[in-house]
C-alpha cells in the first residue's frame, strides 16, 4: 500500500485532528468567564478582516469589543485580553503535541536522510565497505545550551508529553482531561530560573529522550553497517552549557557547575538502574541472578544518592556487564543478547557523565583576568612573569604563556573574577575524576579575536595545576564578521607555537573551532555571516591540513536562519571537500530542542538527518556542492553588496531607537525565562554590540518583520537584475546547494513575517520612513526569491513546513495584534504626563506575556 502525499498526511493527522481538539479545548469552562473560547474566534475573525482592510491594532481590538461586548470597563476588556493570551498559549501547546504524535506518520523514518535509506544507498552504490570506513571516525555532536527561548516550564512539557501519546492512541477521555489540566497550569514564572533549573529542566530530554533515540541510532548502524560488531567510535556525542556557560551570566558559580555535574552522573545512573530493572526480570538465570542484583544495590544507592560514590569505575563497570554477556552466550544460548549488547553501547556512549558539561568566558573577562593574575604573581614576588609583561607584545606575551607552569593558590587573589574564573578551571579537573575525562574536557572562548586569547587559557591551565598536560580542548569563538577574516591569522600562530602544538598532539592532532552565526548574522547581515563561516572554514581546514592537524568545526546556531538555523542537515549536506567535516557539533536551544528533540521519534529522525548529511559529503559527492571560480566571484559580490545595504541600515539613526521603543526588545529581560541578562553591560544606555543575539533577532520576529534573516538580500539579488545578470543568479542557484539552501532559509523567515501588523507605523512621524525602508527591502528581497526559485509562493517546495507555519502563524495572530494594541498604548502613556502608571505597569505585562505564545509558535524565533 503506497502511502498518501506527505501533505495530505500532514492535513489528516495535524491539522483535522488541531480542529477537532481545539474545539473540545474551546469549550472547557477554564476561568470565571467561561465564554472565552467562544470569543476567541470571533476576535480572530475581526483581526484578520482587520488587517485586510489595513486597520491598526487598536482599530482592531475597539471594533472587537464594540460587536461583541456590552460597553465593558477598562478592567473588563484588559481582563479579557489576558484570557485570550492564556488560551492562545494553550493552543499552541495543543498543536505541539499532535504535531510530536503525528511526527512518524507525517515523516518517512525510513526515507531520505535516514540511516536506512543511506546505508541502502551505500549497498546500490557499491560504497557499504566505504560506509564503514566513515563510521569508524565521524560523529555528530549535539550540544544543548541554556538560551533563554524555551518558556514552558517543567509542569507544562510533561502535559505536552502526555496529550502527544493519548492523541496517538485516540484516548478522548485522557486527553479531555489533559486539556483541562492544561487551562488550569500556570505557564509564567514569576521568579528567574537559576542556572540550575535550566539545567535540570533540560536533563529532562536527556533522560527522556536522547538516552532512547541516541542508543536505537546507534544499535542501527552496528547491527545493520557493521553486521553486529563492536564499535570504537561512539558516534553521537552530547554536550551541555546550562551550568558551564558563565559568557555574560554572572549567575553561573563553581557550585553550580559541580552541582549540575554531579546531576547529569545521578541522571545517567538512575536510568542505568532503571534498565538494569527491566535486565533483572528477564535475565533468571545460574551464574547472572547475582550479578545483576549487585549491580541493582549499587546503581539505585548511587543514584539516590549521588556524595554516595561507591559505583564502580567505568570500566569495572562495563567488566561486570561484559561477564553477564559472556555467560549468556556460553550458557545459556545468547537469550537476551540483544538486550545486554544495548546497555553496553548505551554505558558506552554515556559513560557516567551522560552529556559533556562545556565551561564557556568571554575573552574580555578572561585578559582582564589575566592582567590581574599577572599584577598579583609579580606583586607577590613569583618569577614566573616579568615586570613589564603587560607592556609586551603579543608575540612576546605568548612566549611567556607558552612555558608558565606552576600550581598557584588562588587564595592570593583578591579579585572575585580572577577566582571564579581559576575555580572554574580546577572544576574541570574535578569533574573529570568523577564523571571520566568527557564529564568536561572543552573550554572555548567566546569573541576571541587574537591567539594571546587562547594562550591566555592554556596558562590559566597551567597555573592550575595541569603542567603542560591539559585533559580538555580549548576552543575559540569567532564571531563577528572581521573575527571570521582573521581566523586563520590567529590559528597561524597557534599552530605555529611549539608547546601549543604539542598540546594538540596530546588530543590527538585535532583542534575544534567554534563558529558563531548569532553575532555573525547581528554584525554583518544574513548573506554576508554565512558566506563569511563558509570562507573561514575553507581557509581553517586548508591552513589546518598544512599543519597536519584534523580541524572540526563546532557551529553556534541558534533556531531561526537568521541564527544558523532553519534546515540544518541540508546546510551540512550542502558543504564540499574544500571543509573538513569529521564532525559535525552544532548548538540547539530554546524552543529548537522542544521542536526537533522533544519526542524518541523527532529526535532519532533530527539525528538521522544530521548523520546522513556528513556522510552523504563524504561518500556521494554531488557536483552541486563544488564552487566553480565564477560562483564564488558571484558569492563574493553577493555578500559585499548584502553587507553593505546592512551596514547602512544598521547604521541608520533611527536603527537602535526603534528596537528600544516600537519592538519588544527591552521586555525579553522581564519573562523570566532564563538566568542571563539580556544585554552584556548593566548599563541603562542601548548599545548595539552589548545586545544579545536573541533578545535582538527575537525582538524583530515578534514585530514579524525577521529584518536579520533577510535584510540585504533583496538588495544584492536586485544588483543583478537592473544589469540584466538574473539568469546569472538563477544558474548559480539551480546549481550550487550551498546558494540554494541558503536561499531556501532565507525564505523561511519572509513567510514568518507579517507586515499588516505594523502598517500603522508608516505613519508615525518619527518612526514611519524607516519602516518604509524596511518594507521595500522585505518586498524586493520576496519578489526576487520567487523568480530566482522559479516559485509562485513561498517555501513552495516544502508544503509541509509552510503548512505548519501557516496553521501557527493563524493561531498566533489575535496573540500579537494584543502585543501591539499593548505596545502602542505604552506609548501613547509614555507620552503623557499625567499618565496613570498602574496602568502603564498592566500594558508592559500585557507584552510580557504575549511574547511567550509567540516565541514557541514561531519554534525557531530567537
Amino acid at each position: 500500500m503506497h502511502k498518501q502525499p506527505k501533505l495530505t498526511r500532514f492535513n489528516e493527522n495535524v491539522l483535522s485532528k488541531y480542529q477537532i481538539y481545539n474545539s473540545i479545548f474551546m469549550t472547557l469552562p477554564f476561568d470565571a468567564i467561561s465564554k472565552t473560547g467562544v470569543l476567541l474566534p470571533l476576535f480572530h475573525d475581526i483581526c484578520k478582516n482587520g488587517f485586510a482592510q489595513k486597520k491598526d491594532p487598536v482599530e482592531i481590538v475597539e471594533e472587537f469589543f464594540e460587536a461583541y461586548q456590552q460597553n465593558p470597563s477598562k478592567e473588563e476588556k484588559i481582563d479579557l485580553l489576558f484570557r485570550f493570551i492564556q488560551y492562545i498559549e494553550r493552543q499552541v501547546v495543543l498543536f505541539d503535541a499532535i504535531e510530536d504524535a503525528s511526527f512518524p506518520i507525517v515523516n518517512n523514518m525510513d526515507g531520505v536522510g535516514t540511516m536506512r535509506n543511506t546505508k541502502e544507498t551505500a549497498i546500490q552504490e557499491n560504497k557499504k565497505e566505504a560506509l564503514k570506513k566513515h563510521l569508524e571516525d565521524f560523529k555528530v555532536r549535539i550540544v544543548l545550551t541554556a538560551h533563554p527561548t524555551q518558556f514552558y516550564p517543567g509542569t507544562v512539557l510533561g502535559i505536552i508529553t502526555d496529550l502527544a501519546e493519548a492523541i496517538e492512541k485516540d484516548d478522548l477521555l485522557l486527553i479531555n482531561k489533559l486539556l483541562a489540566q492544561l487551562g488550569k497550569t500556570p505557564f509564567f514564572k514569576h521568579v528567574k530560573p537559576s542556572p540550575y533549573d535550566e539545567a535540570v529542566s533540560l536533563i529532562w530530554y536527556l533522560e527522556n529522550v536522547l538516552y532512547y533515540s541516541i542508543s536505537d541510532t546507534y544499535n542501527y548502524i552496528q547491527n545493520n553497517v557493521f553486521d553486529g560488531k563492536k564499535l570504537k567510535n561512539d558516534i553521537i556525542n552530547l554536550g551541555f552549557w546550562p551550568g558551564g556557560d558563565r559568557d555574560g551570566n554572572p549567575f553561573v558559580t563553581t557550585e553550580i557547575t559541580l552541582n549540575v555535574a554531579k546531576r547529569l552522573r545521578q541522571t545517567i545512573l538512575k536510568n542505568y538502574y532503571k534498565d538494569i530493572r527491566i535486565l533483572k526480570k528477564r535475565l533468571t538465570f545460574n551464574g547472572i541472578e547475582q550479578l545483576i542484583t549487585d549491580l541493582e544495590t549499587l546503581l539505585f544507592d548511587n543514584s539516590v544518592n549521588p556524595d554516595l560514590n561507591t559505583m564502580y569505575s567505568l570500566e569495572e563497570f562495563i567488566g561486570k556487564i561484559e561477564q553477564i554477556k559472556d555467560v549468556l552466550i556460553t550458557k545459556h544460548q545468547s537469550l537476551y543478547l540483544e538486550e545486554i549488547n544495548d546497555f553496553l553501547n548505551k554505558i558506552h556512549l554515556f559513560g557516567y557523565h551522560f552529556a559533556t558539561l562545556d565551561i564557556r568566558q568571554d575573552s574580555r573577562v578572561h585578559h582582564n583576568v589575566f592582567s590581574e593574575i599577572v599584577t598579583t604573581l609579580i606583586e607577590s614576588g613569583n618569577k614566573s612573569f616579568p615586570k613589564n609583561y603587560l607592556e609586551l607584545t603579543e608575540d612576546e606575551q605568548i612566549k611567556i604563556l607558552s612555558k608558565v607552569e606552576e600550581n598557584v593558590d588562588i587564595s592570593i587573589f583578591e579579585n572575585e573574577m580572577v577566582t571564579k574564573t581559576l575555580s572554574s578551571i580546577l572544576a574541570v579537573k574535578s569533574i573529570q575524576e568523577s564523571n571520566g575525562e568527557r564529564g568536561a574536557n572543552r573550554y572555548i572562548i567566546s569573541n576571541n579575536q587574537k591567539a594571546v586569547n587562547v594562550m591566555e587559557t592554556f596558562a590559566m591551565f597551567n597555573l592550575c595545576g595541569f603542567k603542560h598536560n591539559i585533559t580538555a580542548d580549548i576552543i575559540p569563538l569567532f564571531e563577528t564578521i572581521n573575527d571570521l577574516k582573521n581566523a586563520e591569522v590567529v590559528m597561524n600562530k597557534l599552530y605555529s607555537n611549539e608547546a601549543y602544538m604539542k598540546h594538540l598532539t596530546e588530543r590527538g592532532n585535532k583542534q575544534t573551532i567554534m563558529l558563531g552565526f548569532s553575532d555573525g548574522t547581528k554584525d554583518g547581515g544574513y548573506l554576508m555571516a554565512n558566506w563569511a563561516i563558509f570562507k573561514a572554514k575553507e581557509n581553517l581546514t586548508r591552513i589546518s591540513r598544512n599543519y597536519g592537524i584534523k580541524v572540526i568545526f563546532f557551529d553556534g546556531r541558534g533556531g531561526p536562519p537568521a541564527r544558523g538555523g532553519g534546515k540544518t542537515h541540508q546546510f551540512y549536506a550542502s558543504l564540499g571537500p574544500t571543509i573538513e567535516n569529521e564532525e559535525i557539533q552544532l548548538t540547539i536551544q530554546g524552543q529548537t530542542i522542544s521542536s526537533n528533540f522533544g519526542t524518541q521519534d523527532a529526535a532519532q529522525y533530527n539525528i538521522e538527518q544530521l548523520l546522513s548529511a556528513g556522510i552523504a559529503n563524504e561518500l556521494f559527492t554531488n557536483p552541486n556542492h563544488i564552487m566553480t571560480k565564477n560562483d564564488i566571484e558571484i558569492m563574493n559580490d553577493l555578500a559585499s553588496t548584502s553587507y553593505q545595504a546592512y551596514s547602512e541600515f544598521k547604521s541608520h539613526p533611527k536603527f537602535l531607537p526603534y528596537l528600544e521603543r516600537m519592538s519588544t526588545l527591552k521586555y525579553y529581560a522581564k519573562t523570566n525565562i532564563g538566568s542571563r541578562p539580556s544585554k552584556r553591560s548593566s548599563g541603562d544606555e542601548l548599545n548595539f554590540s552589548d545586545l544579545r543575539a536573541i533578545p535582538f533577532v527575537g525582538s524583530w520576529s515578534q514585530l514579524k518583520q525577521n529584518v536579520p534573516g533577510f535584510y540585504g538580500v533583496g538588495t544584492a539579488l536586485k544588483k543583478y537584475e537592473d544589469a540584466g545578470e538574473f539568469d546569472k543568479l538563477k544558474h548559480f542557484y539551480n546549481n550550487c546547494d550551498f546558494f540554494k539552501t541558503l536561499i531556501g532559509n532565507s525564505m523561511m523567515s519572509l513567510s514568518k513575517s507579517f507586515f499588516e501588523l505594523t502598517q500603522y507605523m508608516e505613519k508615525d512621524e518619527e518612526f514611519g520612513e524607516f519602516w518604509t525602508i524596511i518594507y521595500k527591502e522585505y518586498l524586493t528581497t520576496k519578489r526576487l526569491i520567487l523568480k530566482l526559485a522559479d516559485y509562485t509562493e513561498l517555501m513552495q517546495s516544502n508544503k509541509v513546513g509552510k503548512a505548519s507555519i501557516d496553521i501557527r502563524e493563524n493561531i498566533v495572530l489575535p496573540l500579537i495584534t494584543i502585543q501591539q494594541y499593548a505596545l502602542i498604548n505604552i506609548q501613547k502613556l509614555t507620552k503623557d504626563e499625567n499618565a496613570d502608571p498602574e496602568l502603564l505597569k498592566t500594558f508592559e505585562k500585557m507584552v510580557t506575556r504575549s511574547l511567550f505564545g509567540n516565541i514557541n509558535a514561531s519554534r525557531n524565533s530567537a
